[in-house]
């Protein structure tokens, strides 16, 4: 079984997606169930986790509802508001809905890059550990020394890096990153999803050579068991098919890894991380 670790689906009325903009047409409209079911068909994909879009409770629900009629959605990651004193009754709703699987908050969005230390903040994630949910971890490489921070005051929190923290592949430069993602792999409550690489790249010219030395160094830090394949469509259009990101990603890994290394890759170790139960 194929598990795509992270991917979205927005409706563009909602409103809600600070991040979009006409600039960028291929992704300024919606992009709904029946938009991916058949790239996932010919991709040969069977699962997927859904993940937000935008920093608001509504659009939690709102994935949560397509969740439900979505056969293809084995699992949801929302958003909560990390600073309110009350997440923990909030999540108690959604631990109640079919299919929430965890929480993002869009820290690569915030102001402030040591956001994730505030003292209401590191209070709910202490909360989000202790109940074993998976967090996702959106960030620049310029956010990492702050997430360490909060990763010693919360090492109970089952995290997942979200596209490998984008560092600039487009220009080759692993320094810092690097050094911040080994640290990450040393914890063994951190795992990291290969996803979102492409649009890190040289939209033009990028090739699975280009992303290659930046996955390897990821499986150097978290290993086989840690790391999940993400399509992170379809924001990856702005550089690539669904159909190009999957294959780049089996074109670095399959001459380095086994039959059961593969399967970890592309839909075990998803499934595991989230409690997919497939």
């Amino acid at each position: 079984m194929i598990v795509d670790a992270h991917h979205h689906l927005w409706r563009t009325s909602r409103g809600d997606y600070h991040w979009m903009s006409p600039a960028v047409p291929v992704l300024n409209r919606d992009y709904l169930p029946d938009d991916l079911a058949p790239v996932l068909r010919r991709a040969g994909v069977d699962r997927t986790v859904l993940v937000q879009a935008a920093q608001t409770e509504a659009e939690t629900d709102f994935l949560l509802d397509l969740a439900v009629m979505t056969d293809f959605v084995a699992g949801v990651v929302g958003w909560l508001d990390f600073e309110n004193p009350h997440l923990p009754h909030k999540l108690d709703a959604l631990l109640k809905r079919p299919k929430f699987v965890g929480l993002r908050p869009m820290l690569q969005d915030i102001e402030d890059d040591a956001y994730i230390l505030r003292p209401q903040v590191i209070a709910n994630l202490r909360h989000v550990a202790a109940l074993d949910l998976p967090f996702d971890i959106l960030t620049f490489p310029r956010h990492l020394p702050h997430v360490l921070r909060a990763l010693d005051l919360v090492p109970g929190l089952r995290a997942v890096v979200d596209h490998i923290s984008k560092p600039p592949i487009a220009a080759g430069r692993l320094a810092g990153w690097a050094e911040d993602i080994a640290r990450l792999g040393g914890r063994d409550r951190v795992w990291c999803k290969l996803s979102g690489m492409v649009t890190e790249a040289d939209h033009e010219s990028w090739s699975p050579a280009a992303l290659r030395p930046f996955v390897q160094h990821v499986f150097d830090a978290f290993g086989e068991d840690r790391v999940m394949f993400g399509s992170d469509w379809p924001v990856c259009l702005v550089a690539a098919t669904y159909a190009e990101v999957l294959n780049a990603l089996r074109t670095i890994l399959d001459p380095a890894l086994d039959a059961d290394g593969m399967a970890k890759v592309f839909g075990g170790n998803a499934s595991d991380f989230y409690k997919l139960g497939i």
